[in-house]
């Protein structure tokens, strides 16, 4: 079974029971200071199987399918061969919990703070991809038309970080922004690893040119 389907399967029944089961959500959300004071730290990665409601679960699904099918299928198939599934699936998981270690840091001993959302994770497979092929044309809903992945990527860090020193709501825009910075680096430093490849030299020559 694809690895992204099967993520998307799992994050979808956990938010659609969550929706409806109050104990549920708040068991499972992202907590820094449940985190710290009772030793939760399942709550690390749990929060990323979790939504606020059906159009965020959807838009989340929709984006990590477009980019996810993209980086299985074929992008770390091309650079990492028989590692590239084992390889999606550690970076969307570790993602997860990657994505919210400035907010635990920065919110361990506030009790109002709480987040849920796979978006750190979704943001990291985003920016992979970006990284893989910097000039791929991103569509989104609010975008009417296709934008280099390199531009989009900007704009993107740079509105993430603006809602996140907002600091309002229970979506942690926060990791958004460190998720993205994530699948970058997760990215470069595999294919250095792993392909024996240069993805920032690539990269900025495909910018350029």
């Amino acid at each position: 079974m694809s690895i992204t389907f099967l993520i998307i399967a799992i994050t979808s029944v956990t938010s659609f029971i969550a929706f409806s089961r109050h104990s549920v959500r708040e068991d499972l959300l992202f907590w820094p200071f449940a985190i710290k004071r009772q030793g939760q730290i399942y709550r690390f990665i749990t929060h990323g199987a979790l939504h606020a409601d059906a159009m965020h679960l959807i838009f989340n699904m929709v984006s990590f399918y477009s980019f996810g099918i993209a980086l299985e299928n074929y992008l770390f198939i091309a650079l990492f061969g028989n590692l590239s599934r084992a390889l999606f699936a550690i970076m969307y998981t570790t993602a997860i919990i990657v994505a919210v270690i400035p907010d635990y840091f920065k919110y361990q001993n506030q009790s109002f703070y709480r987040s849920l959302g796979a978006s750190g994770a979704v943001s990291a497979v985003v920016f992979s991809a970006i990284t893989i092929q910097p000039k791929m044309p991103i569509q989104f809903f609010f975008i009417p038309y296709p934008i280099p992945g390199y531009i989009f990527g900007i704009g993107f860090l740079i509105l993430s970080a603006a809602l996140a020193k907002k600091g309002t709501g229970n979506i942690g825009h926060n990791a958004h922004f460190w998720g993205s910075i994530y699948g970058i680096l997760f990215t470069y430093i595999c294919a250095k690893f792993f392909a024996k490849i240069d993805l920032l030299e690539y990269f900025i020559k495909s910018v350029i040119g």
